[in-house]
């Protein structure tokens, strides 16, 4: 149910990315509901180590503080695995970000993780 969710609200990239997640021990997806409805998720380690994201929040549940906590556990949750940083890679809304846990961008990071791939197609 909750790689629908994601695959409906978000795209089918970031469904296959929280996949990995799912599979982890522990799993490192997270999940906001309300009235049992999935309404946003968080993943951390999916993508590559120590990297957080993909993340998102339905519009009609935002603004009531679920994208920071969901973050906040996931930062937390890499803590406790030993990461001093985290990455966020393709990171949206930096000013989110920035405000919420004093992220800063990393000057020439883009774009990032998936040059190689990038380069492949562009041939």
């Amino acid at each position: 149910p909750v790689r629908r969710f994601v695959e409906t609200n978000f795209s089918r990239g970031w469904a296959d990315e929280i996949s990995a997640g799912f599979a982890r021990q522990p799993i490192s997806v997270f999940i906001s509901t309300i009235d049992r409805e999935v309404v946003g998720f968080a993943a951390y380690e999916c993508t590559r180590r120590g990297f957080f994201g993909p993340t998102g929040v339905i519009p009609k549940a935002q603004g009531k503080g679920i994208g920071k906590a969901l973050l906040l556990a996931s930062l937390r949750a890499l803590r406790e695995m030993g990461y001093v940083y985290a990455i966020i890679g393709a990171a949206g809304p930096v000013h989110f970000y920035q405000k919420t846990v004093g992220a800063i961008v990393i000057p020439g990071s883009e774009p990032g993780i998936y040059t190689d791939l990038l380069r492949n197609t562009d041939s």
